[in-house]
């Protein structure tokens, strides 16, 4: 990689400067509007004027913006600046008041945090009837008393005692037990006895009872036997009674008065009605017929104002398209007069455009524009 010396730089800033100046002067030249036309350098003055004062005006007020965000961040640089100080002499003034009169010593709860604690505290417990020892605070237990020697041997005589007295009343206990087990057995014997004697007096009665169940359960069904006898007698009876009621009765025979329903003669009884008589079909059919005929009727009429409906539209077609082809006729001929008149004019700037340029190559540009300024004044 090359490094770009002082002298290059120059070279290609000069060659740059002349490559822009070139293609000003070629946009100056070949402008077309320029050169037909001509400018007008008096009001580009002015305009150049107007847009450096405008320039100049709004410098002038950024540079006043300016002054005035630096003023602005002084004073915000000072009020900072007091403010901390304040801050710090506050915070200052609290320590020396915490240290001359919030000392740890004076607090109400400084017992809890004291570090000396456990030097200034009394011991745990300092005999028996320590009136400190609550049970909450849980220092003393049974078994951890002062005089733990001489109760543990009045503890020993009274397990001695204590054994021997429970050895008596096992003895008795014993006795008690032996004299219970033989008062047990002999209860027990006699109520063997008794159990064998009620045995066989169940044994009898069950005997007893079973002779009458079968003596009832005889005489039961020979009653059964009887009751379907003659159930099956009424059965058949009322059977019988049943087929000669249907057979002589209305629903069979399709007797027409059973069906009249008692609400009048335009109603009947659904379950009983056996149908129409035929009258009543005859009646059926000749409303049919008139139905029938009035809806051939109705459907010529309607045929009838379809046909006109149609009539009536073909004719709006057509005249909505006789109206169409004479606009079309109109529009064709004012296309052909706009056509005629585009080549009128067509021609027209053709000539000048060779008269224009046959003024160009004739004059030089120079000339060309001096007396096309001329014709302008």
């Amino acid at each position: 990689m090359e490094v770009a010396q002082p002298k290059d730089l120059e070279e290609d800033f000069g060659l740059a400067k002349r490559r822009y100046a070139e293609l000003r002067r070629q946009k100056r030249i070949f402008n077309a509007r320029n050169r037909i036309i001509g400018g007008d350098t008096e009001a580009w003055d002015v305009q150049v004027c107007d847009q450096k004062i405008k320039e100049a005006t709004e410098k002038a007020r950024q540079e006043t913006f300016a002054a005035e965000m630096r003023q602005n961040d002084k004073i915000a640089c000072i009020s900072e600046d007091r403010e901390r100080r304040d801050r710090k002499n506050l915070c200052k003034a609290i320590n020396d008041f915490q240290q001359s009169f919030q000392k740890p010593e004076t607090r109400r709860e400084f017992d809890l945090s004291d570090p000396l604690a456990l030097k200034k505290d009394l011991p745990a417990r300092q005999s028996d009837n320590d009136a400190r020892n609550t049970i909450s605070g849980m220092q003393k237990f049974m078994g951890e008393d002062l005089n733990f020697y001489q109760r543990k041997k009045f503890q020993e005589e009274q397990n001695r005692e204590w054994s021997l007295q429970q050895q008596r009343e096992w003895k008795i206990a014993r006795a008690n037990q032996k004299c219970t087990e033989d008062l047990y057995l002999k209860t027990r014997l006699q109520f063997d006895e008794t159990a064998k004697h009620l045995q066989n007096l169940e044994s009898t009665t069950r005997k007893a009872v079973c002779a009458a169940v079968k003596e009832f359960n005889k005489n039961q069904a020979l009653e059964s036997v009887e009751k379907k006898i003659q159930e099956k007698k009424q059965d058949q009876e009322d059977n019988l009674a049943e087929i000669s009621n249907l057979l002589c009765g209305d629903l069979l025979s399709e007797n027409p008065q059973q069906a009249a329903s008692s609400f009048g003669s335009h109603h009947v009884v659904p379950d009983r009605w056996k149908g129409m008589s035929r009258e009543q079909l005859e009646h059926i059919r000749l409303v049919q017929k008139q139905q029938v005929q009035e809806k051939l009727r109705l459907q010529e009429e309607e045929r009838q104002r379809d046909m006109d409906w149609d009539r009536q539209r073909v004719q709006q077609a057509r005249a909505a398209l006789l109206f169409e082809r004479q606009q079309q006729r109109q529009h064709h001929d004012l296309r052909r007069a706009l056509d005629c008149n585009n080549l009128s004019l067509a021609k027209e700037q053709l000539l000048q455009k060779k008269y224009m340029k046959e003024i160009c190559t004739n004059h030089p540009t120079e000339d060309y524009f001096a007396q096309f300024n001329t014709r302008s004044r």
